[in-house]
């Protein structure tokens, strides 16, 4: 196998602690010069995210609590890909009737985002959702329990960001290219 173009080769993972949903590693690299290095990496399964579009152009957003940050947070609907073999569309089509209690007649890909790459694989797929119909909330984990649907204007989405109300980046991110998205007549 040719060494990658950037030169940096991955050499091995020793795993320091299995999570429910990540592994903290420590990676060694060597770099172009023959350098070897040690990072500590976290392994995620990925994520999917998604934008729900209503008939009157505006999202349907979460209001939870997140623990890492010991905070709520306006978020995009969310959810880790824990469903071996799951398509990911099917993830993001129950985690937005999990979460935000409506099903969706169209389900477009936005784009793909890395969380945090400085220590972290994840990787979220983004989605538009449109054509929005009701059904009962499935909300299973304790945060979850007490989420808040927030409907607001899709052109108000610079300014929260402006204000700092959204600082989560995949909602930013998926609310921008949902934005431009349905601009351009997508």
């Amino acid at each position: 196998m040719p060494p990658p173009e950037h030169g940096f080769v991955h050499l091995a993972d020793e795993v320091r602690l299995e999570g429910w949903r990540i592994s903290f590693l420590r990676a060694q690299f060597e770099a172009p010069d023959g350098t070897h290095f040690s990072r500590d990496v976290i392994r995620h399964p990925g994520a999917v995210a998604v934008v729900p579009v209503t008939d009157q152009d505006t999202v349907l957003l979460v209001r939870q609590y997140r623990g890492p940050v010991d905070r709520e947070l306006l978020e995009i609907p969310a959810g880790t890909r824990d469903v071996e073999g799951e398509a990911p569309q099917t993830t993001a089509r129950r985690e937005l009737e999990e979460e935000v209690g409506v099903r969706a007649g169209s389900m477009e890909p936005l784009g793909t985002m890395l969380n945090s790459p400085g220590f972290c694989d994840q990787e979220t797929l983004l989605y538009l959702a449109r054509q929005l119909e009701p059904v009962e909330a499935q909300r299973h984990s304790e945060e979850e329990r007490y989420i808040e649907v927030v409907e607001v204007p899709l052109d108000a989405v610079s300014s929260m960001v402006a204000s700092g109300e959204l600082v989560d980046a995949q909602t930013v991110l998926g609310l921008l290219l949902a934005r431009d998205a349905l601009r351009a007549g997508a």
